[in-house]
C-alpha cells in the first residue's frame, strides 16, 4: 500500500470507529444505558481525537470595553456583599465551567479606596497582575505587599490572603488568574473564611522581595520547601530591565521573542505547581514564527501594542488587553510600532502539562512559519 494512500487509511479507518447504525444496535445501546453502562465506539472519536481539539476558541478582551463595566461595580456591590468583586472573562466555549481558555479562569478585580476584602485561602492556586491604580497592597501568610501597576504577584493554594487599597489611594483594578476550573474537574476544591476575618502582618512589609527578590542571589542558609515560590511579588521595574538586558545578548526565541519566565528563586522552576508564567518582549516591528503548544494561555499586553495570529485569526491588541491561546493552536505575535517594544505577560497551564509528561511543541513548517490570516 502506498504511503499516501496508507495515510488516508489510517485517519479514515485505524483505531476509528466505523459501526454502522441499525434496529439491533439501538437496542443494545439502550440496554447499556440501562446499566449505567455504553458503548466505547459511540463515543470513541470524540474522546481520543488524534490530537487535543480544544473546546475554547481564541478570544481578545478589550480594557477600552470592560474598564467602564467594571469600576460601575463598585457602586453596585460591596467587597463584604460580593465576596470578591470581580467581572470574570468567559470564553464563547467553555462558558459551562466559567473559564477564559482550557482549565484556567481569570477576571478583573476593582477595589475602592479604604477597601479591605476578608481574608480567605483555597485549593485554586492564584495570581493578580495590577493593571492600574495606587495604593494596592496584598497579604500573604501575614506577608504584607505594596504594589504597582505591572507587578505580578502570587497566592499559591492553602495560603491565607486578602488585598485592600490604601485610603490615600487611587481605585485599583488587577487581573486575576486562577486554575478553579481544574480544581473543580478534579472535584478537589475546598475554600474556606479566615476565622478573625483579617490576619496579622507578621513580617516587615515587602520582606519577600527583600528576601528573594535579588538577582543571583539566594539568602543564605535558606531552607524554603514548600511547593511555591517564596517571592510573592515579581516587581515590573526590575522585570523589564531583565528584559532590556537579554536582548542585548540574545536574539530570543523565533517564537515569542525576548522570551523569560518567571521562576521559583529556590529551586529554579515554575511559581506554582499548576500555574506557570512568563514576560515576553516584541522588538519594533517583530514578527514571530507560529507555533502550538499543549497547554493554555492567557496573555495581558502590559506594554506597546500589536496583533496575534490564532489559528488563522487575527486579534488586536493594545496595553491593558487580554486575550488567550488555546491549546495546540499555532500562534505568532507582531509588534505593530516601528519604534516602540511590545511587551506580554502571560500565565499557563505548562506546569501541569510537563508534570505529567503531556507537554508537546510543534513549529509551523511551512510558508516561511507564518499562518495566512482567514478571519
Amino acid at each position: 500500500m502506498a504511503t499516501e494512500s496508507y495515510d488516508a487509511y489510517r485517519e479514515d479507518v485505524i483505531g476509528r470507529a466505523n459501526v454502522a447504525d441499525t434496529d439491533a444496535l439501538r437496542a443494545y445501546y439502550a440496554e447499556l444505558k440501562h446499566v449505567h453502562a455504553g458503548a466505547l465506539w459511540t463515543v470513541a472519536n470524540k474522546i481520543e481525537p488524534w490530537e487535543p481539539k480544544s473546546e475554547s476558541v481564541p478570544v481578545v478582551w478589550r480594557y477600552a470595553d470592560l474598564r467602564e463595566k467594571v469600576l460601575r461595580s463598585i457602586d453596585l456591590v460591596t467587597p463584604e456583599q460580593a465576596g470578591r468583586r470581580v467581572i470574570y472573562l468567559e470564553n464563547p466555549g467553555r462558558s459551562e465551567v466559567v473559564a477564559a481558555v482550557g482549565w484556567l479562569y481569570s477576571g478583573l478585580q476593582v477595589m475602592h479606596p479604604g477597601e479591605l476584602a476578608s481574608s480567605h485561602r483555597h485549593s485554586a492556586s492564584a495570581l493578580r497582575f495590577i493593571m492600574e491604580g495606587e495604593g494596592a497592597y496584598t497579604n500573604v501568610d501575614g506577608h504584607k505587599m505594596t504594589l504597582g501597576a505591572n507587578d505580578f504577584v502570587l497566592t499559591p493554594n492553602g495560603t491565607w490572603h486578602e488585598h485592600g487599597v490604601r485610603e490615600d489611594g487611587t481605585p485599583c483594578i488587577w487581573q486575576d488568574g486562577l486554575d478553579i476550573p481544574l480544581m473543580n474537574a478534579l472535584e478537589a476544591g475546598f475554600y474556606e473564611v479566615h476565622p478573625e476575618l483579617q490576619q496579622a502582618v507578621t513580617y516587615a512589609v515587602d520582606d519577600s522581595t527583600l528576601h528573594w527578590g535579588n538577582p543571583g542571589l539566594r539568602p543564605a542558609g535558606s531552607d524554603w520547601s514548600k511547593r511555591y515560590s517564596p517571592l510573592f511579588k515579581y516587581e515590573w521595574g526590575p522585570t523589564y530591565e531583565a528584559l532590556q538586558r537579554f536582548a542585548r545578548a540574545s536574539d530570543g526565541s523565533p517564537f515569542d521573542g525576548i522570551h523569560m519566565d518567571y521562576v521559583n528563586p529556590a529551586t529554579g522552576g515554575a511559581v506554582m505547581a499548576t500555574i506557570g508564567a512568563s514576560i515576553q518582549m516584541l522588538r519594533p516591528g517583530e514578527h514571530t514564527k507560529a507555533h502550538r503548544q499543549v497547554g493554555s494561555f492567557l496573555y495581558q499586553c502590559c506594554k506597546g501594542s500589536g496583533h496575534s495570529i490564532i489559528n488563522g485569526q487575527r486579534l488586536d491588541w493594545q496595553e491593558r488587553d487580554i486575550f488567550c491561546v488555546p491549546s495546540w493552536m499555532f500562534h505568532e505575535h507582531v509588534n505593530a510600532s516601528a519604534s516602540d517594544d511590545a511587551c506580554l505577560f502571560a500565565f499557563h497551564d505548562l506546569p501541569v502539562m510537563k508534570a505529567l509528561g503531556l507537554y508537546r511543541e510543534q513549529a509551523l513548517g511551512e510558508n516561511d512559519g507564518h499562518q495566512p490570516i482567514v478571519s
